[in-house]
């Protein structure tokens, strides 16, 4: 006995004759999951920026006893070195993640920097500048890393300077990184003449060669063989 089927049973299903003719339904968006994800992103980055904020307050106040920075004086003589680059930060000597942020030294800026017989003049942009007194320099050397910043080996000039109480490290960068090592001996040597004078021993033996001991002043027994 042969069943036919009936016109119910022949007819296809929309979503069988969709999926065959290729057709996909149309995806449907959860406006509210990811408005809810956006901001929750927000929400966290913000709480980051309030932490970051914190630090630095936390940090000007560890460090109120820095003084202000000195500056410039009219005239500070013809320039010994000059160049334009980068200023990275500045921190406590010999720890290069210790950043001081008093007096706007935490902010990173362009730089102009001239280097005279008076010290190292430190022009920023869109940041207070300063002067390094030669009598302050301590000396001058090439490194990779200060302030969090990390460059490839000699990429910074790292400047040694006494500031109040405290001994900083300060980290720049030239446009022209070749010039690092002339920077740094320049810097070394004017702290060296510096240090040598401000201690009374000369630096370089005089021309006349060394001074001699004054005189003992004549006693009696130096009268008697004069006499004789």
């Amino acid at each position: 006995m042969t069943i036919s089927a009936s016109p119910l049973g022949r007819a296809a299903h929309p979503a069988v004759l969709a999926a065959g003719s290729g057709k996909h339904s149309a995806h449907v968006t959860h406006w509210a999951d990811r408005i809810g994800w956006i901001i929750g992103l927000l929400l966290f980055v913000a709480f980051v920026y309030w932490l970051m904020r914190q630090g630095w307050q936390w940090r000007r106040t560890l460090q109120g006893d820095v003084p202000p920075l000195p500056q410039a004086p009219q005239e500070t003589g013809e320039p010994l070195l000059e160049t334009r680059g980068r200023y990275f930060g500045s921190t406590t000597a010999g720890q290069w993640l210790d950043r001081i942020v008093a007096h706007g030294l935490g902010t990173r800026s362009p730089v102009h920097l001239l280097l005279t017989d008076q010290g190292l003049d430190v022009r920023r942009t869109g940041a207070p500048g300063f002067f390094v007194p030669v009598a302050a320099l301590r000396g001058a050397r090439l490194d990779k890393a200060i302030a969090g910043k990390v460059l490839p080996e000699g990429g910074l000039l790292v400047v040694t300077w006494e500031h109040g109480d405290r001994l900083l490290d300060t980290g720049l960068r030239s446009d022209t990184p070749a010039e690092h090592r002339r920077w740094a001996d320049e810097i070394t040597r004017l702290s060296a003449v510096a240090s040598g004078t401000a201690g009374g021993t000369p630096t370089d033996t005089p021309r006349g060669g060394p001074a001699a001991a004054p005189a003992a002043p004549a006693g009696p027994h130096h009268d008697k063989e004069g006499a004789r």
